[in-house]
């Protein structure tokens, strides 16, 4: 078993009632609403929301950027939302920062970048530089120590950005939607790096994202965050398997696969149009032979796809089943006694 997925089940840092108001033109505004997880040791963690959902915030909050309002964010067991300027200090030495727009400063190499945070912490010059060849190495960036910034790709300039926040081996990176700004192929390229950096040297992940595509292929738990509120959390097989709330399951219908228009008629009780969910032993039944067996009813299997995730495979069909009142009603309840997750799909949620 890897560092990144060996103590999962003990507790890094636990937000509890945790709630960030602001003052705007006389009005108080709650960007936060009493928010309560925890984010275990060797987790890769998502946050996912739309814009102004809050989780910007959040995380700010839990990087020790910006107080909360109320509430407690506890690290190690320590409430880091009242440290004074000394200790605020020593806890973000155990974190690292990644950026959307990299942040990095235009007039220092590479290399200047990255000892920044090592200068800071007081870090001698033999071990700065050390530790930048080290750095430089695992982000795959080794030709380019003497370059500024102004000649990198944006990727290129997101690894950097990855290095300088690991230079200080830290126990905790927090991403703020650190691939939004990059092509899909240089995505891919950066989540494969924080999932290496996560599995091989233990590092902690709490990334913030407003696409699903980011959890699946990165995290093994999430959190989904509406209106300054956690509306769904838990393991990334759990929500993407069965998930109940209904932003949630509008997050998961836009990011993967759009359901075609015509596929939606009239509403008939005579017709039903479902989303069924295998996994585990449920992919081996023969739950559609079955019901069409036992309720003389006809399905028509109209898409299908797999989601491969981080712990497990969850297979998806789009089926019409078309019958008798009590065929079609007797087929919904088979299904509701099985391990199998359904939903009977409107044309609304297309």
């Amino acid at each position: 078993m890897n560092p990144g997925q060996q103590e999962h089940s003990t507790p890094l840092i636990e937000i509890s009632a945790l709630s960030k108001t602001y003052t705007q033109a006389g009005k108080i505004l709650r960007v936060l609403n009493t928010i309560t997880f925890a984010i275990a040791k060797g987790d890769c963690y998502g946050i996912i929301g739309l814009s102004g959902a809050g989780k910007s915030t959040l995380i700010r909050c839990l990087a020790g950027l910006i107080k909360p309002s109320s509430g407690k964010i506890s690290f190690h067991n320590v409430d880091i939302s009242h440290l004074k300027r000394h200790s605020l200090r020593s806890f973000r030495q155990k974190i690292g920062m990644i950026f959307q727009h990299f942040n990095l400063l235009s007039s220092r190499t590479v290399a200047g970048n990255i000892t920044y945070p090592l200068e800071i912490a007081g870090v001698s010059k033999f071990e700065q530089n050390k530790r930048v060849d080290e750095l430089l190495s695992l982000v795959g960036l080794t030709s380019k120590k003497d370059i500024y910034p102004a000649s990198l790709s944006g990727g290129e300039k997101q690894r950097v950005g990855i290095a300088r926040a690991l230079a200080n081996n830290p126990e905790v990176l927090f991403c703020d939607e650190a691939t939004s700004a990059l092509d899909p192929r240089t995505t891919k390229e950066i989540l494969d790096l924080l999932k290496m950096i996560n599995e091989k040297l233990g590092v902690t992940i709490v990334l913030i994202t407003h696409d699903m595509d980011v959890v699946k292929n990165i995290c093994n738990k999430v959190a989904v965050i509406e209106a300054g509120k956690i509306v769904e959390e838990g393991s990334v097989a759990q929500i993407f398997g069965e998930p109940r709330h209904p932003t949630t399951k509008q997050f998961l219908q836009r990011a993967f696969h759009e359901i075609p228009e015509e596929f939606f008629k009239a509403p008939s009780p005579n017709r039903k149009l479902l989303r069924l969910k295998f996994k585990g032993t449920a992919a081996s039944e023969p739950l559609i032979s079955e019901i069409v067996k036992k309720y003389q009813v006809d399905a028509n299997i109209l898409l299908g796809w797999i989601d491969r995730l981080q712990t497990t495979t969850i297979g998806t069909l789009i089926i019409e089943i078309t019958g008798s009142v009590e065929g079609v009603t007797g087929a919904l309840a088979y299904l509701a006694e099985k391990t199998v997750h359904h939903e009977v799909l409107q044309r609304n949620e297309s």
